[in-house]
């Protein structure tokens, strides 16, 4: 087995498209999860059954299945209830989606761990409730969850190579199918595990100092 540079070289161009789609897709589906987890804890701490309820339903279902499944639904089963959605926009849905259940409980935690003190207060100044956590709980909830959302963050990068079943040509999905055409597996698939190492291991010291220095 002899490292093959020409290989590498020819690859290249394949690749940056890969990783432009990767970022896309960790970017998009990082907003939708973090923006629909807010809307989920929030929507569970509902003093209204009819919308506590379906929200619990529907976090516990799409959390204990496999996103795998969860994008093959999407992409194959939605068309033949009228909803087309294209690759790429059901790659960011499924990841979205997805983590959105797993952030959701990291919002809980925050919004859990908010003196109640704080609580009391809003009341007494007699704040309406969307001044209360707009103002009040949500910056405090939101400062104290940051470190574990960034580790979704990651925990999502990792996941986008899931996004070639559907037809997504991410990092992985270009790198399966140059070598499908070459029979060069080595360079390439190397190539996109020094590239995710490259992009997680960063972000990962970049959350660890950001806790430090959230929690000093």
């Amino acid at each position: 087995m002899q490292w093959n540079w020409s290989a590498v070289g020819d690859f290249m161009p394949m690749f940056w498209d890969g990783l432009l789609v990767t970022i896309q897709a960790l970017v998009l589906g990082a907003l939708l999860a973090f923006a629909l987890g807010l809307v989920w804890a929030m929507a569970q701490r509902s003093s209204l059954a009819v919308v506590r309820w379906p929200v619990n339903v529907l976090t516990e279902f799409v959390r204990n299945t496999p996103l795998l499944v969860q994008l093959f639904f999407l992409y194959y089963v939605l068309p033949e209830w009228g909803i087309t959605l294209s690759a790429m926009v059901t790659g960011v849905v499924g990841l979205g989606l997805h983590y959105s259940t797993y952030t959701a409980e990291v919002y809980r935690a925050g919004i859990d761990g908010v003196p109640a003190g704080q609580w009391e207060a809003a009341k007494a100044l007699n704040l309406p409730r969307s001044r209360t956590w707009g103002a009040v709980i949500l910056p405090q909830a939101i400062r104290r969850v940051v470190p574990a959302l960034g580790n979704y963050v990651i925990a999502m990068l990792k996941d986008t190579p899931m996004l070639f079943v559907i037809g997504v040509l991410e990092m992985l999905g270009e790198a399966r199918q140059f070598a499908s055409q070459t029979f060069l597996t080595v360079e390439v698939f190397t190539l996109v595990g020094v590239a995710f190492i490259v992009i997680s291991y960063p972000a990962s010291l970049l959350m660890r100092a950001l806790e430090r220095r959230l929690v000093r």
